[in-house]
């Protein structure tokens, strides 16, 4: 088959024991690779109702036929597993040079399943499986893991490795790889917990096996068809990387701020990309054979945290302990960008959940004498001692770790109405109230709380309705076929989005196409992101996911925007039922959401 390795790699942690299996042709057609692989993979090898924790939890490696290809934004992998956070399904995308390595080794899949009795990492190549031990690792960063794993092995193999927090498992734990001065994470979800449950510190692949192509001619003539509209729809990705999006968003009312009492945030220029870009930025990053470089290295020239050389925080992270916090002290957030890193904690989930500890500080719900440090809105010196507490579990920090739903249920009766979350996961920085779009996105997405399942991209394009549900079912559908298909290919969601189409069109049918030889529609490539999104429902299923379970943010369906160009946006629990009726419809499951036999039939399931 042209554009895979044709493998699937299974490993044992428990007695270093592994296996492999053939990629049939039908699975490749039916689900691409990617997300589409680690979907049909988890629901097989899971079992249901089993604890992430526990070792028959699989986390699971994947990257697609678009992978080490020449299509930009290509160096992309996808990471799956049961969530400690969600306690449902997970995948998280990440790039860098991890993924192209892993695909040179000429697995498809690395699916990984048992706990060791001591430290290890799993070093893949194109022969298999060895597990190595990493006990002098257990304690070190992500980025000092992966030098030291670099210094053994040599500089041609790449690592992805967990820190303290998936250690101590932090349940939004997150991991990172590292390659030149770009640093990649899959942050969501908490799947570096998992391999820490494991006690596997780093997954490291070395491989030198090329990925073939059916029609190289074709594949460039597409190529150059989209440069230009790549080259202009990046624009502002190339300059300021996504905190571009923090002036436009506050101006259309929809940035998060005060644990999302206000979706205005006063001091939104303060920490704006142009603001940062002009007062921190030393050189821009890519991912391997990326022409974007979205990716900042930033440099804090001046005040307390002069010195500080880190990776750019991104937008999602400027709202979580920035805006969400009332926080417009760029350089700590820079701080907390890389603190998140190095210990390997995801970023949305540890500034979300420190917003809600805010409020609840300011109602007496939680005092200073519980936190062990005083801490409130704006304080960012106490938001960066959090962070370090809550990677090691350290007294507060303990309870931090759970994730905001959780800390929340042991706060204050009413705690969970103070949580911006969706089935545990707290929420990015895409308003759930200013964009109609993400409220039956968000209620429905997999993930929970995510904006990869449906995109808030083509709800800021300037005649876009964002207020009325109309038609906002039919969307999310459609978004989230895309997101499913350009997760199992694998690519960039910017440079996919930017350079050839926010929906899946045409030219995605042509990029597989000559990738891999086939004849595939676009109504085909359509089939196959439905085809994900109901195995990943199945799994949710399985896990008592129903339509109880498909709701937004109390917050969100009770308490209208208060101010601003969006003042009087919300989602109503009458009106998200109206979505659901309709959403459900269309995806052929029954009323309470579970995919009905008749649909799996039709989709081959």
């Amino acid at each position: 088959m042209r554009g895979y390795g044709g493998r699937i790699l299974f490993v044992d942690v428990t007695d270093g024991r592994s296996h492999v299996e053939a990629v049939s042709p039908e699975l490749a057609r039916s689900l691409l690779g990617g997300n589409g692989f680690a979907a049909r993979l988890l629901l097989d090898h899971v079992p249901a109702g089993v604890d992430a924790y526990d070792p028959a939890n699989a986390v699971i490696f994947a990257v697609g036929p678009i992978t080490d290809t020449t299509v930009p934004g290509n160096s992309r992998a996808c990471v799956a597993g049961k969530s400690p956070l969600t306690g449902l399904f997970f995948d998280s995308t990440f790039g860098g040079r991890w993924p192209a390595t892993m695909k040179r080794t000429g697995f498809d899949a690395i699916v990984i399943t048992g706990r060791a009795a001591e430290p290890v990492y799993v070093k893949v190549t194109e022969a298999g499986a060895e597990l190595k031990p990493a006990r002098g690792l257990w304690g070190q960063t992500t980025r000092d893991t992966v030098h030291a794993i670099q210094a053994v092995e040599g500089g041609d193999v790449d690592a992805m490795a967990i820190g303290p927090g998936g250690e101590n498992l932090v349940r939004f734990a997150a991991m990172g790889t590292y390659w030149k001065n770009r640093e990649a994470f899959a942050g969501r979800g908490g799947l570096a917990a998992v391999l820490g449950s494991k006690r596997v510190k780093a997954v490291v692949v070395a491989g030198s096996r090329k990925t073939e192509l059916a029609d190289a001619a074709a594949l460039k003539a597409l190529l150059e068809e989209q440069r230009e509209p790549l080259k202009t729809g990046t624009k502002a990705l190339s300059t300021y990387g996504t905190p571009f999006l923090v002036k436009p968003i506050n101006t259309l009312g929809a940035l998060g701020s005060y644990n999302l009492r206000q979706e205005v945030f006063a001091d939104a220029m303060a920490i704006s990309g142009e603001e940062m870009h002009a007062h921190f930025h030393a050189k821009d990053t890519t991912c391997l054979k990326c022409p974007v470089a979205c990716g900042k290295q930033y440099e804090i020239r001046e005040g307390e945290l002069a010195g500080l050389k880190a990776k750019m925080p991104e937008y999602e992270t400027i709202f979580a302990f920035g805006s969400m916090l009332g926080n417009s002290h760029a350089a700590s957030l820079a701080r907390a960008n890389d603190l998140c890193d190095l210990l390997g904690l995801d970023t949305i989930s540890m500034g979300v959940t420190l917003a809600f500890v805010c409020e609840a500080v300011e109602r007496g719900w939680l005092t200073e004498n519980d936190l062990g440090l005083p801490f409130g809105w704006g304080d960012w010196r106490g938001m960066l001692r959090l962070i370090e507490m809550t990677a090691a579990r350290e007294g507060f920090g303990d309870r931090l770790a759970e994730g905001g739903w959780r800390l929340a249920e042991s706060v204050h009766a009413e705690g969970t109405r103070l949580v911006y979350a969706v089935k545990r996961l707290e929420l990015p920085a895409h308003s759930a109230r200013a964009l109609k779009g993400m409220s039956i996105g968000y209620a429905t997405a997999t993930r929970g709380g995510s904006h990869h399942d449906t995109r808030p991209t083509p709800q800021y394009a300037q005649n876009y309705d964002r207020r009325s549900p109309e038609g906002k079912p039919e969307f999310a559908v459609r978004s989230q076929h895309f997101t499913a298909v350009d997760d199992s290919l694998v690519l960039c969601r910017f440079t996919s989005e930017r350079g050839f189409g926010l929906y899946i069109e045409e030219p995605y049918a042509r990029m597989v196409n000559a990738v891999t030889g086939w004849d595939m529609t676009v109504e085909e490539l359509e089939r196959v992101g439905e085809r994900i999104i109901n195995l990943e429902r199945l799994f949710n299923v399985r896990e008592n996911v129903r339509r109880k379970d498909d709701a937004l943010p109390w917050r969100v369906m009770h308490e209208p925007i208060p101010e601003g160009p969006s003042a009087g946006a919300y989602c109503p629990p009458e009106e998200l039922g109206l979505m659901l009726d309709r959403y459900y419809t269309l995806r052929g499951w029954d009323g309470d959401g579970v995919p009905t036999p008749a649909r799996l039939g039709a989709l081959g399931l």
